[in-house]
């Protein structure tokens, strides 16, 4: 009986893990979309809505570690609570950075972007992709898509630098557009981190399952852009 309900309270933790993953990923795209559609409502909304997400990741972390006092798991059931910890402080970091968009948009307000930002939203949703398949994998404990799922970063590398170069043309051929270029130059970065960050889920999704800590190919720090 013991150890039924240690399993219960380990399904339930994991549950609310992917739910706040499911949030964030909701959270990543709509930050864009109140950036490209100009909908500060929108972006209000995401900015107050961080503090639920921190709160949740409190909750998980404290939940998990109630369980490591209490019930002494196993090597793999240890391992699993400990990727949780981390994975829940990854998911509040990218919800960090879709926080981040969304202050960028409140900053640029009602202006026109000068340049298209179609690809901005492609890139949003390629990050949520990746994350809806990190997330799997950890639900899973599946190695081999955990592994895959980082491939998937040098899509949104390329759009970045593609988007990077766009705004420095513009800003050199309108000087004027600077400080509004800018301010997106900072949801674009705040972007390229939060796939950066599904890496680390990835990696702690691998640890899960091999007992190993291995780093992928991936950096907190969007690529120098290729000219």
């Amino acid at each position: 009986m013991v150890r039924t309900n240690f399993a219960a309270e380990l399904k339930g933790l994991n549950d609310r893990l992917l739910a706040l993953g499911g949030q964030v990923e909701s959270n990543i795209v709509a930050a864009v979309q109140a950036l490209t559609g100009r909908d500060l409502v929108m972006a209000g909304k995401i900015i107050a809505g961080d503090q639920q997400v921190n709160q949740e990741r409190i909750e998980i972390m404290t939940a998990a570690l109630s369980m490591i006092a209490t019930q002494q798991p196993m090597a793999g059931d240890l391992r699993l609570i400990a990727s949780i910890i981390e994975i829940a402080g990854e998911l509040e970091r990218i919800n960090d950075y879709a926080k981040g968009i969304a202050r960028n948009s409140l900053i640029i307000g009602e202006q026109t972007i000068p340049i298209s930002l179609d690809e901005m939203i492609l890139m949003a949703g390629k990050t949520a992709t990746m994350l809806s398949r990190a997330l799997d994998a950890a639900r899973r404990a599946d190695l081999s898509a955990a592994r895959l799922v980082p491939t998937a970063d040098d899509e949104i590398d390329d759009l970045f630098n593609k988007i990077y170069r766009e705004i420095v043309a513009c800003i050199a051929q309108d000087p004027g557009t600077f400080s509004l270029l800018n301010n997106v130059e900072w949801a674009l970065h705040n972007l390229e981190r939060a796939a950066d960050r599904v890496t680390n889920i990835c990696e702690w999704v691998v640890y899960t399952v091999t007992g190993e800590y291995i780093e992928m190919d991936s950096e907190l720090e969007a690529p120098p852009p290729q000219t």
